[in-house]
């Protein structure tokens, strides 16, 4: 089968596409401690830019510092949380479903890559790939891989979506991009990436499948 005439290439982001949602497993810490919903993503949202996780996911500062500056930033919106129980919890489990769609992509033709926001340190789908960590297999099936905690850059910056365009030789318009945040898919839009956001593995395939033609669900 040959790859589509108009697109070359799909970009995927990582955790929440790959993998399950992080935000699932912050709302069930949120649940135990008796923490309203969401508040993680709340503490996380407040000066998106300049924010321990912000900056935590750019390797500005290591596992102690986001610990404590997670905390008195949650402590600022009314509750306690340190940022260690944050990243305990922070790894997702793979989609089976998501990895044979890789395979079924690269046998298609479609270069594949991946566009992830991450942290320097810990094991799993939100932290900075380990040459140990069961991952790598997944990893392996991407031509490249951009990482946040790596490359001291962060979706949405437009930097980062042009840094993977500029490796592949490919303009945006040659690329799909898949992401579960709104807010990440919108500059790859405006870059001219055909988008598409994430709500479960079964849309993102479901839409992949109708828009290249490929049986992947």
């Amino acid at each position: 089968m040959l790859a589509s005439h108009t697109f070359s290439a799909v970009i995927f982001d990582f955790g929440g596409v790959i993998t399950t949602s992080p935000f699932e497993a912050f709302n069930r810490l949120e649940a135990e401690r008796g923490l309203p919903h969401d508040f993680i993503r709340h503490v996380n949202s407040a000066d998106p830019d300049t924010n321990a996780w912000a900056m935590f996911e750019r390797a500005e500062i290591n596992a102690a510092q986001f610990d404590a500056l997670f905390a008195q930033e949650a402590a600022m919106a009314g509750h306690t949380l340190d940022g260690a129980s944050v990243l305990a919890v922070l790894a997702g489990a793979v989609r089976p479903a998501m990895v044979t769609a890789l395979d079924r992509l690269k046998a298609a033709g479609f270069r594949l890559a991946c566009i992830t926001n991450n942290v320097p340190t810990g094991h799993g789908a939100g932290m900075a790939r380990d040459p140990g960590d069961p991952l790598e297999a997944v990893f392996a099936r991407f031509e490249h891989v951009i990482e946040s905690a790596k490359v001291g850059l962060r979706k949405p910056d437009p930097q980062i979506y042009t840094m993977m365009t500029e490796y592949l030789g490919l303009t945006p318009e040659a690329c799909i991009y898949l992401d579960d945040l709104g807010i990440n898919c919108k500059p790859a839009r405006a870059l001219g990436m055909h988008a598409i956001k994430v709500t479960s593995g079964e849309q993102a395939l479901a839409d992949l499948s109708a828009l290249l033609n490929v049986p992947l669900a």
